[in-house]
């Protein structure tokens, strides 16, 4: 029997369905050739006979095998996972801009456009997607478009239409027929047969101008919640983040007009959050998605954690001491993350954090929303023009502010590396906002200050041992007795990649 896998076995694929094992989530597919289905591998369902199974390494190509997705295990709700990710590739930046709307829409961007903006030719960009994905980059958009409506018909009782608003989809005919045609059922008949469970609920807020919905968003274990939690804990600012109990966590956010905020509260035997958004008003709807996006992302929930650590664990210097499930800590935009980088230069992060508050303080805009009256964190148009007394600093770094706040605001979609040009701004910061802002795993902070010591105090403990062990051993002639830590960092950035900001995380929580 045929199966669709790059990375994986069949034999690795059979041993995790047959274990429900989560860390394998996402990773693939189980198509069922005697129902027409194709499962999660922990689906709860009695696992079928090997020779009904097809193996599947994306959602996409069990569809366009021409299966449908279990309504039991429901496909969609599964974290994402490619096997080029991690890495700084086309086909995944293509994916990044196609998952933010660029094609949906009556005013989305074509094939042609949509490779001109990565720099390729279409043809080019349609070879990548059947070699990875099966399917061209238009069916993707669609296809990931259908997956959010039926994630929100299964898990809310959102309209149908504004279902198809929230999918991307302009008109709910066309919706009800791509939605029909890809996976043989229309948005109605599949909410009456989503089974008995009680969808979260969704409620009008603010007079009935805003909205409130609920989902379920998964992850592939394990996730060090303590960790993740403890470091929004001690960055916090006050009344745009919250931790109201042991297992949540909660703050504002704006994409582009929108306006809300979000509450996850962690559910760890379960492998899952559970998300309620908060949204200004119901026309808010038609970025969800987006919203949705940056809250997996900012959450980390669609990192492989077991393939992230088994790579570190090769690196002699961090393999015995590693924490399991650490995560990176996102923040909602690569502009917030820059501006906590400059208020963070040559203080401490309790320091930082102080001058934070008393910025976003003076300059965000308050947001009352159910009941609750919240900040929001300053533009960039804010920022560029405030006047920054509040700030206990040097005069240089309240200017850096400004002129960041600037450029951003005029140039909303430069590349990080073009933040150089500003006054005040160096290679640390733009890394740092990369590696939180947005998500980049493969920055290792090298020039960080504690970065740096824990690398040399694990170096100089890690000589010691190979000198107690090995009889006549010497230090690498490449390093000497002086260590070269120049040379020392270009060796593990190396040894790290593609996940050089997990190895940051792992040396900032080194004891």
């Amino acid at each position: 029997m045929d199966h669709y896998l790059e990375t994986l076995t069949v034999e690795s694929c059979r041993k995790a369905r047959h274990s429900k094992d989560a860390r394998f989530d996402g990773q693939f597919f189980v198509g069922v050739t005697t129902t027409g289905i194709f499962c999660r591998p922990i689906c709860p369902a009695v696992s079928p006979k090997e020779k009904n199974v097809r193996y599947f390494d994306s959602a996409i190509r069990a569809v366009n095998a021409g299966l449908r997705p279990c309504l039991r295990c429901r496909p969609d709700s599964a974290p994402d996972s490619f096997a080029w990710k991690g890495t700084q590739t086309t086909i995944e930046r293509a994916l990044r801009l196609i998952d933010t709307g660029v094609m949906s829409g009556d005013n989305g961007l074509s094939i042609e456009a949509l490779s001109e903006r990565l720099g390729i030719g279409s043809r080019y960009l349609r070879q990548l997607f059947n070699k990875h994905l099966g399917t061209s980059p238009k069916k993707y958009a669609q296809f990931r478009q259908l997956m959010f409506a039926k994630q929100l018909l299964h898990q809310t009782d959102l309209p149908v239409i504004q279902v198809g608003l929230a999918a991307g989809y302009t008109s709910i005919r066309r919706f009800n027929e791509v939605f029909k045609e890809t996976l043989q059922l229309t948005p109605t008949e599949l909410r009456k047969n989503r089974g008995n469970k009680q969808p979260l609920a969704v409620k009008d807020v603010s007079s009935g101008r805003g909205l409130c919905l609920s989902l379920q968003l998964s992850y592939r274990p394990p996730l060090n919640w303590s960790h993740l939690s403890e470091f929004y804990q001690l960055r916090m600012v006050d009344g745009m983040e919250w931790l109201n109990d042991s297992q949540s966590y909660g703050r504002t956010f704006q994409l582009g007009s929108a306006k809300g905020f979000f509450e996850a509260v962690h559910y760890p035997e379960k492998n899952r959050f559970k998300v309620t958004i908060h949204l200004s008003t119901a026309q808010d709807l038609a970025v969800l998605k987006d919203i949705v996006m940056q809250i997996r992302r900012l959450l980390d929930l669609d990192a492989d954690m077991n393939k992230i650590e088994s790579s570190l664990a090769s690196i002699s210097l961090i393999c015995d001491q590693m924490n399991e499930g650490l995560r990176l800590p996102g923040t909602w935009s690569a502009f917030e993350a820059g501006c906590r980088a400059i208020l963070g230069q040559q203080v401490s992060v309790i320091q930082a954090t102080k001058l934070l508050n008393s910025m976003v303080k003076a300059n965000g805009e308050e947001l009352s929303l159910s009941g609750r009256t919240l900040r929001m964190f300053p533009t960039p148009a804010k920022l560029a023009k405030a006047n920054l007394d509040e700030l206990k600093m040097p005069g240089a770094r309240k200017a850096a502010i400004n002129a960041f706040g600037l450029y951003v605001a005029t140039n909303p979609d430069a590349d990080l590396d073009e933040w150089l040009t500003i006054k005040g701004i160096g290679p640390w910061t733009v890394a740092y906002a990369k590696m939180r802002g947005l998500s980049d795993p493969n920055i290792l902070l090298c020039t960080d200050l504690v970065v740096k010591k824990k690398v040399l105090k694990m170096y100089e403990l890690d000589r010691l041992s190979v000198n107690t062990t090995k009889s006549g051993y010497q230090p690498d002639s490449m390093l000497g007795d002086a260590v070269d830590y120049d040379t020392l960092a270009e060796s593990l950035r190396q040894q790290a990649t593609p996940w050089g900001s997990y190895l940051t995380f792992q040396l900032w929580n080194l004891t």
